[in-house]
């Protein structure tokens, strides 16, 4: 179910029945609408417990699709029948680069077999960062992978962090040498907002850079006030040793950090992406991750109902119906 359906139940609830017109002007905003996904890192100690019982949830909350982070000791082929019995999208798969290496041709058969599009590089370590010593080494071995999902038919993606906007010998960022190194045929983006505004950027500038380029977005909010002391991947599991308790940096549900949701909702439209793909690294505000999960699902509705996934409001308005 995409989430502009509320925009066209909102519209025969306040017109009192919908007119030809007014069906047809649901029917262009149904068409500037995203469907939206979960990454299931998101509630993955859920997952990890009952990965078909969350993929229900998930279904429940009005997600259209899920992105994985693992399958939890599951096998592809039942991976897929749940997916294909709750009617969720399995749209993509994190695969960490090192099991690409490892064999590559697995994960391609798995994620073939569940039915994903995309498979993203979702984390690099130090080394293979700008600045890395094996950063070169690091894009040779993209790009190669990056050859075999196209002959497979499959879209490489790869998700960034804030340590790829360091600056590289030639003075660009990392992630833009990256993109300008790796022809597009071979690896696509997926712009995790978070880290974009977090490094400093305007993520919505950035999706429009790579408009064409960016299929699936990451949509995350955060919350960060002040210096910066302590170390946010520390949140995540990352970068053991560190002090994990960050008053000053929190994963949030969408809407309730610092991020202009609407604003990058109608910039992945204006982009051309396929998917809007909802991430909440740890849990916040004293809630469980499947309630953040829900959270960010309706503030979407919301957005959607309101018309920021069309060009125009005036998409989003059925004759004669005013704002909703």
């Amino acid at each position: 179910m995409l989430l502009c359906v509320a925009v066209v139940l909102m519209g025969l609830a306040s017109c009192g029945g919908a007119s030809k017109k007014s069906e047809a002007k649901s029917e262009e905003v149904k068409e500037c609408c995203l469907p939206i996904g979960l990454q299931l890192y998101s509630v993955r100690d859920d997952a990890a417990k009952d990965l078909k019982g969350t993929l229900q949830k998930v279904k429940e909350m009005g997600y259209d699709g899920v992105e994985f982070a693992g399958l939890y000791g599951n096998t592809p082929e039942q991976v897929k029948a749940w997916c294909d019995e709750i009617d969720l999208v399995p749209v993509s798969a994190h695969v960490p680069l090192a099991d690409m290496l490892a064999d590559v041709d697995k994960v391609i058969a798995d994620y073939k077999t569940i039915g994903c599009a995309y498979i993203a590089v979702p984390y690099v370590t130090e080394e293979r960062r700008p600045g890395g010593e094996k950063f070169g080494q690091m894009m040779e071995e993209i790009r190669t992978i990056g050859q075999k999902m196209k002959d497979a038919g499959l879209i490489l993606l790869y998700h960034n962090h804030d340590f790829e906007f360091a600056k590289t010998e030639s003075g660009e960022f990392g992630l833009d040498y990256l993109y300008a190194n790796v022809p597009a045929e071979l690896l696509q983006t997926e712009l995790d907002e978070c880290w974009v505004k977090y490094a400093g950027q305007d993520p919505v500038a950035y999706l429009q850079k790579y408009s064409g380029r960016s299929p699936v977005v990451h949509l995350k909010d955060y919350y960060a006030a002040g210096e910066q002391k302590e170390d946010p991947y520390a949140l995540i599991g990352l970068n053991e040793g560190e002090k994990k308790e960050n008053k000053s940096f929190e994963f949030r549900p969408l809407g309730y950090g610092v991020q202009d949701v609407p604003a990058l909702v109608k910039a992945s439209k204006a982009a051309g992406s396929k998917w809007l793909i909802v991430e909440q690294d740890q849990p916040s505000l004293g809630k469980s991750a499947l309630e953040c999960a829900a959270m960010s699902v309706e503030t979407l509705k919301k957005i959607k109902a309101e018309g920021a996934c069309c060009e125009g409001d005036s998409h989003a308005n059925g004759e004669g119906c005013g704002q909703h």
